[in-house]
């Protein structure tokens, strides 16, 4: 029987363009198995409503964008019998690397064909989904930066960190995770369900989105000096080996904050007060992964 795929293509990620992508698409899809549907979204949420209304009505939605595009295109369909294809074409790509799905455009589309679908879990931070990575304080501040400035990038990111990190303060938050209290300062929290934020930078280099838990990873305020150290040690996967970095499993977390302030799902910000739940459910998204992930 012929299953039917849905591309949704987000026109300005990761600030390249995808006109070409339709080719790609109608060229390297194995029509065998799915015959291509493609969209291009026009602007914020837009994404999320294509993919609403292609539950139960496609056998697979493909999220042609980057991380916030996959969160959009992830929060129609999660907990439906609908699974998600990635086409990464983002700034960082965070999901799309931890789950082994090719960078090229070609070989992600051929994937969509050869991989295998699995079921992984996904966040809720204030009731909203996220899938890979949310978070606050240093993190969401940039995100918030980063959202305003014309260049998209990886670079125009960095420099953006750059820039940012000389002024920034850190802050003090109570936690609860399942139940336990906690109080740190903390330049940044992650809840992390994969291991990175994007580009290969790990920020918790043992995460699982199938193992049923959140990493909490709570940054202590380090030395400027050593803001490259932590950028290597993300790199080389080992920011878990730092007494800045610990990491507190979860699945359910209660976040009290001194001041209101930004945080972000999936690298997209928003603005929020001092208090915030984030929750883990379990194996709640299909979703297709490369052919090496384990």
């Amino acid at each position: 029987m012929e299953r039917k795929a849905l591309f949704i293509i987000n026109p300005i990620s990761g600030g390249k363009k995808k006109d070409g992508v339709p080719e790609l698409i109608e060229k390297h899809l194995d029509t065998n198995l799915f015959k291509p549907v493609i969209v291009f979204s026009d602007g914020v949420a837009h994404a999320r409503q294509i993919a609403k209304e292609a539950v139960d009505k496609f056998d697979l939605v493909v999220a042609v964008g980057g991380d916030g595009t996959v969160n959009e295109v992830a929060s129609a369909i999660v907990g439906s019998n609908t699974t998600l294809g990635i086409v990464p074409f983002g700034s960082g790509n965070g999901l799309a690397r931890f789950l082994h799905i090719p960078m090229d455009t070609q070989k992600a589309i051929e994937m969509l064909g050869k991989g295998k679908a699995i079921a992984i879990d996904s966040g809720k931070l204030n009731g909203q989904p996220f899938f890979n990575m949310a978070g606050m304080g240093f993190d969401a501040h940039i995100s918030e930066v980063f959202s305003h400035t014309k260049k998209r990038g990886f670079i125009t990111y960095i420099k953006s960190s750059i820039k940012e990190v000389i002024n920034y303060k850190p802050q003090i938050y109570n936690l609860n995770i399942d139940g336990k209290d906690y109080e740190r300062e903390a330049f940044m929290l992650s809840f992390a369900n994969s291991s990175q934020y994007g580009n290969d930078a790990h920020i918790s280099p043992n995460a699982s989105v199938q193992d049923g838990l959140l990493d909490v990873c709570v940054i202590k305020p380090f030395p400027l000096w050593r803001f490259f150290e932590m950028g290597i040690r993300m790199m080389l996967k080992t920011t878990d080996k730092t007494k800045y970095v610990e990491i507190i499993r979860g699945q359910h977390i209660i976040v009290k904050r001194v001041e209101p302030g930004p945080l972000h799902l999936d690298g997209e910000p928003q603005m929020a007060g001092t208090d915030a739940e984030v929750m883990l459910v379990p194996h709640s998204l299909k979703v297709i992964v490369g052919a090496s992930f384990k």
